[in-house]
């Protein structure tokens, strides 16, 4: 049936229509003038020296990881509780994912964890912004630089957040940032690695335009690339939305805010609890079922709220037990029992723009007439 309260919704305005049919009236859709704009804004924003826009968020973690030059033999850490693309970013260049279990309420990777699971082999750590949230980047940190490890920060979820007064994106050695409709900001489809490492910015120019170098005939290619470019229209888009960030973020705490003070006190849900000295930059809200409950009870509930026209999923289905990854690697169910339990109990609701107040109330009554 189609959903009285989508799941999301993208924030779009006059401007940014505007924005994208001023392109359109140029000859210069790809290549031009905005994506370096685009970039040039971006980089300000999370306050480092490059930003390198691409296709998607998966594009740009490839092409860091491929860019590290991390591939066969090689491990980098990562967490199992996320979307698939933080993991098989490692696996597109034959390294190996090494999960470690997350924390139980902040459900980031656990930091205390990661210490045990380095090996002579592992290569770098990628810790993924779940939801919005900065992982526990001080102790990370400190553990990569112990150990000689670089660290490349998921923030596809998380634009607009900091840690300790320090921007998304910039806490580790890159960053990298997804725009598909549903986050923070969009361009359609889009992504975007941000750095201070002026190498690496220029190696991912390359790697995102069929490996040609940035100056040279546009048919000599020094290397294996990939068509991973982002146009001047997506651009476009994407600049336009970057420019209202206060007031997205503004309006989407404030639907955030209205749910926490509905759900706070529900005994049968969990929050996602906000890390000390983090400002949650909001992605997505997701709570989290009681542990009497259990992933039928939580499937169950979600085909209730649909019947009911209320947008609504699972988040995240744990990576290691994907099939594609248990016919790989035989991963089982016990292996990461945290990230287990908090991914067999979630539940999405809908989060975007055009959420009031009493349209939240809706969902928690009829979320809550469930348990």
């Amino acid at each position: 049936m189609t959903q009285e309260i989508p799941l999301a919704r993208p924030n779009i305005t006059d401007t940014e229509i505007e924005a994208v049919l001023a392109v359109l009236r140029t000859s210069t859709l790809s290549l031009g003038p905005k994506v370096e704009a685009f970039e040039r804004a971006f980089a300000d924003y999370c306050g480092t020296a490059h930003a390198v826009a691409c296709s998607s968020g998966t594009a740009a973690l490839h092409m860091v990881v491929r860019a590290w030059a991390i591939g066969a033999g090689d491990e980098v850490i990562t967490t199992p509780f996320s979307f698939i693309a933080s993991a098989n970013c490692i696996l597109m260049e034959g390294a190996t994912p090494v999960f470690v279990d997350i924390d139980a309420d902040t459900w980031n990777i656990d930091a205390s964890l990661i210490g045990p699971a380095i090996t002579p082999k592992t290569r770098a750590i990628i810790p993924v912004d779940v939801f919005g949230q900065i992982a526990d980047f001080d102790p990370i940190r400190t553990l990569a630089t112990k150990h000689g490890l670089r660290v490349l920060e998921d923030s596809c979820e998380a634009l607009g957040g900091r840690y300790h007064g320090r921007m998304a994106g910039s806490l580790g050695d890159a960053g990298v940032f997804g725009f598909y409709p549903n986050k923070q900001i969009t361009t359609g489809e889009g992504g975007m690695i941000v750095t201070d490492d002026s190498q690496l910015a220029t190696l991912a120019r390359s790697l995102r335009n069929q490996g040609r170098a940035s100056e040279g005939a546009w048919l000599s290619h020094v290397r294996l690339g990939y068509n991973y470019r982002l146009s001047d229209i997506n651009c476009a888009l994407g600049m336009a939305q970057l420019a209202r960030m206060d007031e997205i973020i503004a309006t989407r705490t404030r639907v955030a805010e209205a749910y926490r003070a509905r759900l706070a006190d529900e005994p049968r849900l969990r929050l996602q609890r906000v890390q000390e000295g983090v400002e949650l930059s909001w992605f997505v809200f997701v709570v989290r079922l009681a542990e009497d409950y259990d992933r039928a009870h939580r499937d169950g509930i979600l085909d209730r709220l649909r019947e009911k026209g209320i947008g609504c999923n699972n988040y995240f289905a744990p990576i290691h037990l994907q099939p594609c990854y248990v016919e790989r690697f035989g991963y089982a169910e016990g292996d990461f029992p945290v990230c287990e339990a908090v991914g067999a109990r979630t539940i999405a609701l809908p989060f975007h723009h055009e959420m009031t107040a009493a349209l939240v109330d809706r969902v928690c009554d009829e979320l809550i007439g469930l348990l």
